[in-house]
């Protein structure tokens, strides 16, 4: 039975002073009941991962997180926590201990009830409260697709269930999954061209990654173990290059409502917590495990920054760190860094001679950009150095990249 509106606010009421939330992030963030709890409470501290916009940005509001969204980017009261995607739900019963959950939430289906398009952090997070008698509240929306695995849970589990009716975020649908430009499709296409039959996909957020994907439908027995997945799949599954043996095994969804339509009540598709997608042990033990991301900058180490621009927190971690190491100790595994050569909108390059900021990420696989692919797993750091200047580096900029490799001494 849906709570009332006076028994939400009694149950906020009841937390202790300046509160640590934590809540259902990217696309599963509940608005509504954020929006109750921005309105009931003075002061209080907002944990969720890549918020987007329409978060509170008063004073009394401290934003925490250790992956930065849109929505908190440019918070005054911003609490970044550095920590690798598979770590953050320890830190809930260690160093931020959460007052409450807010989780966005499916409605209650045979005395159950599903987190839905994310279980991510949020299995953690509700672990961690229940141990101390914090508050567990759910933002049940009809919209929401009842998912299985570890994102199930008894209606008991819940103090509060407050049901509404609203439309889920979608950002994409398949229509937007193909490269942007030439140059993402270049870079999608020698991508692909890396992946066999048989292979396990990990591909990062952002459009380079979802270029990767529509490079695939040729392919066959195709597995997703991943942090996300998004719409891409439906076309691999309309194409029949996945492995219908396998289940999808995911943490977080973010794509359209075609996509959370076909999520709902299939038993394809198993949710599993952060600690379990993201763990390197669990991700090698998958068949050539093949991870994509991406990155803001590359050095002539193979170092990349996807975290930081200026030095000031862009993003996070996230899953990068967590599924290079696992696909690079999967037998016939691979870790792909895919990035344009020439950043479109600092009109830079995005292969620099030495990265300045705090390096999020090293020891990949190979290096993609449109100019072509750079090896760089096995190869001494010369060879690395002479790769990524020749084969990933544009041209414009590689007469500059040799003479700081000579200063740094790898040329």
């Amino acid at each position: 039975m849906s709570a009332s509106y006076g028994e939400l606010i009694a149950a906020l009421e009841s937390l202790p002073a300046n509160p640590r939330i934590v809540a259902s992030g990217n696309g599963a963030i509940p608005f509504e009941l954020l929006h109750i709890v921005d309105n009931t409470l003075p002061a209080f501290t907002l944990n969720m991962l890549a918020a987007h916009a329409g978060l509170p940005l008063r004073e009394g509001v401290t934003h925490e997180t250790s992956f930065v969204g849109a929505g908190m980017r440019k918070s005054p009261h911003l609490s970044y926590v550095p920590a690798r995607l598979s770590m953050v739900p320890l830190l809930f019963s260690r160093t931020l201990p959460p007052d409450a959950v807010i989780a966005h939430t499916s409605l209650p289906h045979n005395g159950k009830i599903s987190l839905g398009i994310e279980t991510n952090v949020v299995v953690g997070a509700i672990e961690a409260c229940k141990a101390r008698g914090g508050k567990i509240i759910a933002q049940a929306n009809k919209q929401m697709p009842y998912t299985f695995g570890d994102s199930e849970y008894d209606v008991a589990d819940f103090d509060i269930i407050y049901e509404v009716d609203l439309p889920v975020a979608n950002y994409q649908g398949r229509k937007t999954v193909s490269a942007d430009s030439s140059d993402t499709a270049i870079i999608g296409a020698l991508a692909a061209d890396r992946i066999k039959d048989g292979s396990t996909l990990q591909l990062g957020i952002g459009a380079i990654p979802d270029a990767v994907l529509p490079e695939l439908v040729h392919k066959k027995r195709l597995g997703i173990w991943t942090e996300m997945f998004s719409d891409g799949v439906l076309s691999l599954l309309d194409a029949g290059a996945m492995d219908m043996d396998r289940p999808i095994v995911a943490s977080f969804s973010v794509g359209s409502a075609e996509l959370y339509e076909w999520m709902h009540l299939n038993e394809q598709v198993v949710m599993r917590r952060t600690e379990t997608t993201n763990n390197p042990a669990n991700i090698a033990l998958q068949p050539r495990m093949t991870s994509v991301n991406t990155a803001l900058q590359v050095d002539l180490f193979g170092q990349a920054n996807a975290s930081r621009i200026k030095a000031r927190i862009h993003s996070g971690f996230g899953g990068q760190t967590d599924f290079i190491v696992g696909a690079l100790h999967s037998p016939g595994g691979q870790a792909i860094m895919a990035l344009r050569s020439w950043h479109p909108k600092a009109d830079v390059s995005t292969i620099v001679p030495l990265i300045e900021e705090p390096v999020t990420s090293f020891q990949h696989s190979a290096i993609i950009t449109e100019q072509g692919v750079a090896e760089i797993f096995g190869h001494d750091q010369a060879h690395q150095c002479w790769s990524i200047i020749n084969k990933a580096a544009h041209p414009s900029v590689r007469d500059e990249l040799w003479e700081e490799a000579h200063a740094l001494g790898l040329a």
